[in-house]
């Protein structure tokens, strides 16, 4: 059986040191399906790669805490704390909550939970 939470830590630290891309080529399997709140799901590891690339591409001043981290079974969550400056969006500081469902050593399955 994998070990999720090792697995999600490392993740975690790839996010927090900036590797958002590395982060995810690693980590997602390549039928990842990702949500933001209860927006329309992203399909796919190529589609989510594309906007993962075009969010880093946009954001300076970076920085992310991982406050809160478990796992159980192959399933995962992550409390973030956010503060960046996007481009389109200015400054952004905020709370966030990322559930994820592993398959095969890889998330299959992101929700991601914050206020708007």
């Amino acid at each position: 059986m994998d070990n999720y939470l090792e697995k999600l830590l490392n993740l975690n630290r790839l996010v927090q040191n900036g590797h958002i891309l590395h982060a995810f080529d690693t980590y997602y399997h390549d039928e990842v399906v990702m949500q933001e709140n209860e927006q329309e799901p992203t399909a796919g590891k190529a589609a989510n790669f594309e906007r993962e690339a075009d969010f880093e591409a946009k954001v300076s001043n970076f920085s992310a805490i991982p406050l809160k981290s478990a796992a159980y079974g192959n399933h995962s969550f992550v409390e973030w704390q956010y503060d960046y400056h996007h481009s389109e969006w200015g400054h952004k500081q905020y709370k966030q909550v990322s559930v994820q469902e592993w398959k095969d050593g890889q998330i299959i399955r992101e929700k991601f939970y914050y206020a708007n």
